[in-house]
């Protein structure tokens, strides 16, 4: 039975629009790869199903160390992402959420985060010292930092205080980082940025967000090339979410358009996984994605 038989048998895709070649063009490649399926089940939401049950979502929350403030205001997201993260405005507060979680609801770590100023940075600085706290009291912790654009200096301080996983957003093409960033840094910037992080210890993750520009695919490509030029531990595809942008600014990406990009990402990064992250369309172009992916 091939992949297009089995999903198409499946009652939530019945109405869903598949390319069949696109799909035999991947499970070919994954025979080639010789590789096992991983299942993951990401979401911003709890749940539990017969067959398995979600980790809480209180046990990785995201702390974000500028509240809703970003000075940069790119297109697609307008600082709502930082909406749902729980403030931590000073370094204080972030301990003290941390060991409250900890106590309460069995914190297994958390991701840093916060808003960037007008260059695309994060000033992290003063909060190193409660990380390497936080690190010695609760060794078990997992912490995970979106790290924006840095040097290699920024990016060694930011592995000395314990950080695990460091993430960042790799953008392929300059025009996108014009139009949608509003920033005048060049492509070359985020590699650099993505070579600093990689000089380290820490598990380096970069994502790469499908229909940047405005819902068309631009950069993309590029962006799997540099990703293939440096020793990351994992990639994450997320795809564009129009509903954080302005009404109208942005369209939704074609679902087999992004299955092409997994499927040369996974032929491009062979040894490494390709994942896909929580961040992706509602409804049926979900579905047709999470197929694909």
């Amino acid at each position: 039975m091939t992949w297009y038989e089995q999903i198409t048998a499946i009652e939530d895709l019945e109405d869903a629009n598949l390319d069949a070649e696109l799909i035999d063009e991947l499970q070919r490649g994954s025979r080639a790869l010789k590789r096992p399926i991983r299942f993951s089940t990401p979401t911003f939401k709890d749940y539990t199903s017969s067959e398995m049950k979600g980790c809480s979502k209180n046990s990785f929350p995201a702390f974000s160390i500028t509240a809703g403030g970003c000075a940069l205001m790119c297109d697609h997201c307008q600082a709502k992402i930082l909406e749902p993260m729980i403030p931590a405005t000073n370094p204080e507060m972030l301990e003290q959420k941390v060991r409250d979680l900890v106590l309460m609801q069995d914190l297994q770590g958390f991701l840093l985060s916060g808003g960037s100023n007008r260059q695309n940075e994060i000033a992290y600085e003063r909060y190193y010292p409660s990380v390497e706290k936080l690190k010695r009291e609760f060794p078990h912790l997992k912490i995970a930092i979106h790290s924006a654009l840095l040097d290699e200096t920024r990016a060694k301080r930011m592995e000395s205080a314990g950080v695990d996983t460091a993430m960042m957003d790799v953008i392929g093409s300059n025009q996108t980082i014009r139009d949608v960033y509003k920033l005048e840094r060049p492509v070359e910037d985020f590699e650099a940025t993505l070579a600093a992080l990689c000089s380290t210890k820490m598990e380096i993750v970069p994502h790469i967000v499908i229909g940047l520009h405005y819902g068309k695919i631009l950069g993309e490509a590029e962006a799997l090339d540099i990703c293939s030029r440096h020793d990351i531990h994992a990639l994450v595809l997320v795809v564009i979410m129009p509903f954080y942008a302005k009404a109208g600014t942005f369209e939704t990406p074609k679902s087999a358009d992004v299955g092409r990009i997994f499927m040369e990402a996974r032929t491009r990064l062979a040894d490494r996984q390709v994942l896909l992250g929580c961040a992706r369309p509602p409804g049926m172009a979900r579905r047709e994605i999470d197929a694909y992916a």
